[in-house]
Parts: C-alpha cells; sequence; structure tokens
C-alpha cells in the first residue's frame, strides 16, 4: 500500500487489445479501464461509428461516443493493410484481453481469429461479441433496438392496449458488456490456475434473455406469456405508478407489512384488513379496485411530499425523476455519481457517470478523458514495431 493508503487498481498489468465498437464492446471494455487495465482501442482510419453519433455533442466530441470510451488509447489501423495488419497480430500476441465485434468469422478472415490468436498466445482470453451468435444468426446484424423487438422485451413494454416500446437506453447492449466482463474475470481468475486462457462467446439476445428472468420463467415453468402492463408489475401490488395530485409517484410495496404502513400513512388503514388486499394474492386479483382506493387517499399532496412521508415510514416509494434529477439525488445521498475525467495534461475536460464499483481497500481510479481517433498513434506504433 502507498504512501496515499491505496492500493494499485485490481486490473493492473492486464493489457487489452480492443478491437470492437459501438457500445456492448466499448463499454465492457470501459470497465475494464476503470479497473486499470490497459485498453488500446484500435480503430479504422474512419473511426468507430458512434463518434459520428449526434447530437448531442460536447465541447470534445460525441456524447454517445465519450460514455463509454474513457481511459483508453486510441491508434488507427488499416487490417486490409499489410504493415498495420503485421501491428495488429503483435499486438493481440502479447494481450491478455481480445475483444471484438465483428461479424462471426471477421477476425478470422485477418488471421485474428481465436484460433490462429490462441495458438501464438495460449494466455489470451478471447471474447466476441456478435448479435445472434456464430451459429445460424451468424448472418445477421444485431443492433439493440432489433434485440428488444425479437427477444420479447418490447412485447411487455409499453402500456396495456397500447404499442409494444423499446426500453429508453440502449439496455440489451448494457447487458451483454456486463455479461462479456462477467466472463472475462472469470477467465482471468481461472487462468491464475490452469495457465490458460478461453475463448467467450456473448450475444446480444441470450444476454437479453438470461435478463428476462421471472418473466421468461413464465413462459418456461407455467406456459405463461406475459404481456405488456405498462408501470404495473404482474406478481405484485400496488408495484406500479400512482397519480398524485401533481403527478406520479412508483410505490413498491414487496410485502403486506410494507401495504399496512402505506394504508396507514394515507389515512386508509382498513384497506390492510379489508379480505380484497390482505394478501398480495389477493391484492393482484382486485387491482382494478385497489388503485383507485390508494389514488383518492394520494390526491391529498404532492408526489414529492408522499415521497418523504413513505419513505420516512419505510415504504418503497419515489417521484419520477428526470436523470439530471436522478444524479442530483444520488449526489445528495452520498453516491457520488460523477466523476472528472482529464487529459493528457491534467486538465478536466468534462464529468461523466462513474463506475458503480465501490472499492474496499480503495485505488486511485483512471481517469483519463475519451480518446481523439488515433490520439495515441505514434507512440503505440513505436511500441509494437520495438516488440
Amino acid at each position: 500500500m502507498d504512501q496515499l493508503g491505496t492500493t494499485p487498481p485490481p486490473l493492473a498489468g492486464v493489457l487489452v487489445a480492443d478491437f470492437s465498437r459501438v457500445l456492448a464492446g466499448p463499454l465492457a471494455t470501459m470497465t475494464l479501464g476503470d479497473l486499470g487495465a490497459r485498453v488500446i482501442k484500435v480503430e479504422s482510419p474512419s473511426g468507430d461509428d458512434t463518434r459520428s453519433w449526434g447530437p448531442p455533442f460536447s465541447a470534445t466530441g460525441s456524447t454517445y461516443f465519450e460514455g463509454v470510451n474513457r481511459n483508453k488509447e486510441s491508434m488507427t489501423l488499416d487490417l486490409a493493410d499489410a504493415a498495420d495488419l503485421e501491428l495488429a497480430r503483435t499486438l493481440v500476441a502479447r494481450a491478455d484481453v481480445v475483444i471484438e465485434n465483428f461479424r462471426p468469422g471477421g477476425m478470422a478472415a485477418f488471421g485474428l481469429g481465436y484460433e490462429e490468436v490462441s495458438a501464438a498466445n495460449p494466455r489470451v482470453v478471447y471474447v466476441s461479441i456478435s448479435g445472434f451468435g456464430s451459429a445460424a444468426g451468424s448472418g445477421m446484424l444485431g443492433y439493440d433496438f432489433m434485440v428488444q423487438a425479437m427477444g420479447g422485451l418490447m412485447h411487455i413494454t409499453g402500456e396495456d392496449g397500447g404499442d409494444p416500446q423499446k426500453v429508453g437506453v440502449a439496455v440489451v447492449d448494457v447487458l451483454t458488456a456486463k455479461d462479456a466482463v462477467a466472463g472475462i474475470l472469470a477467465a482471468l481468475y481461472a487462468r491464475d490456475r490452469s495457465g490458460r486462457g478461453a475463448r467467450i462467446e456473448v450475444n446480444l439476445l441470450s444476454s437479453l434473455q438470461g435478463a428476462l428472468a421471472n418473466q421468461a420463467q413464465a413462459v418456461l415453468g407455467a406456459s405463461a406469456e406475459p404481456r405488456r402492463l405498462g408501470n404495473v408489475h404482474p406478481s405484485i401490488s400496488p408495484y406500479e405508478a400512482l397519480r398524485c395530485s401533481d403527478g406520479l409517484l412508483a410505490v413498491a410495496c414487496g410485502n403486506d407489512g410494507q401495504f399496512a404502513r402505506l394504508t396507514a400513512c394515507l389515512g386508509v388503514p382498513d384497506l390492510a384488513t379489508d379480505p380484497r388486499f390482505a394478501s398480495n394474492p389477493e391484492r393482484v386479483r382486485h387491482r382494478a379496485e385497489l388503485v383507485p382506493e390508494l389514488e383518492r387517499a394520494l390526491a391529498g399532496r404532492t408526489s414529492a411530499e408522499w415521497e418523504g412521508v413513505l419513505t420516512a415510514a419505510k415504504v418503497p416509494a419515489g417521484r419520477v425523476r428526470t436523470i439530471a434529477e436522478g444524479l442530483e439525488l444520488a449526489e445528495r445521498l452520498g453516491l457520488s455519481p460523477t466523476v472528472g475525467v482529464v487529459d493528457a495534461q491534467g486538465a478536466e475536460t468534462g464529468r461523466q457517470v462513474r463506475s458503480p464499483l465501490q472499492w474496499e481497500p480503495p485505488f486511485e481510479a483512471p481517469r483519463s478523458a475519451p480518446p481523439a481517433l488515433g490520439q495515441h498513434d505514434r507512440a503505440l506504433r513505436e511500441w509494437l514495431e520495438g516488440l
């Protein structure tokens, strides 16, 4: 432990060759970079697609790109060029982790597939990300919106009787990134014992279906096809957005005790002993009768007022916030939701949502700003040419 009382980052010394682009792969490698890995982002001369995705743009570039590319070095390589391809081969031969989201077989076409890389680098953890896997779905293009639609998530998202809706963020890409990181960390841990790396494949469709949790199990275990219910939970009540005098309040009563405290705060304690509402299964069956009773009681105050009252009574409830308001809440709760990123001279260039991981003993997390396209070309080319 150094004089600052911090330990080295947990992935210090791990070299990641990042051949991915857009969201799932870059988010996975940024997570590794936040934990101290050295991440070399290999881009084509035209750059990651998301560099041009906008608006919005910050003073330094696309906010989409910047949100998932801090703590990386960028170099441009044209894999169709023999000299650049040789540099790519040198890089993957030294890397602890190689991650790519070319179409299945795309890296192998350049001699950079798992078989070729692992032959030269048996300790490599090689990660491939695709939309629909490397078998019958290998020729299908995988974008988050498509997978939300084709995998069933849109079918259960939206208002009852309304059209299917996508989630408001590319959640399938995010889930896939987290699955990839889990696999990488497990493979690095196993490598310490076996001395050998591993091949990991993740795809958007499987990551989505793995995250459908109780909804998928309803289909498999009870042949019950979930439907769109808006903000209503299919198996718990009240677990939905309820209207107050000024707007909506999310109320999430997970047990009968919480429901009893809710009714007491609302001044309608008899609802907790009413046979229609005394247990969760009965409340689900009689939801149409329960909700109007609760909303009549809630109508006398604002959502912010009720949030304070119910939170104090240990009833899970919160008003619907904007993202900016949510970040302010996290700050107020002492969660320090953002981190400043700095340029090569150490000057802060902006703020980003920090890694959600809290670590003890603490380490000084890297904070380098998302790189400009090819920002580290000269240094990286000199390094690779000297290996």
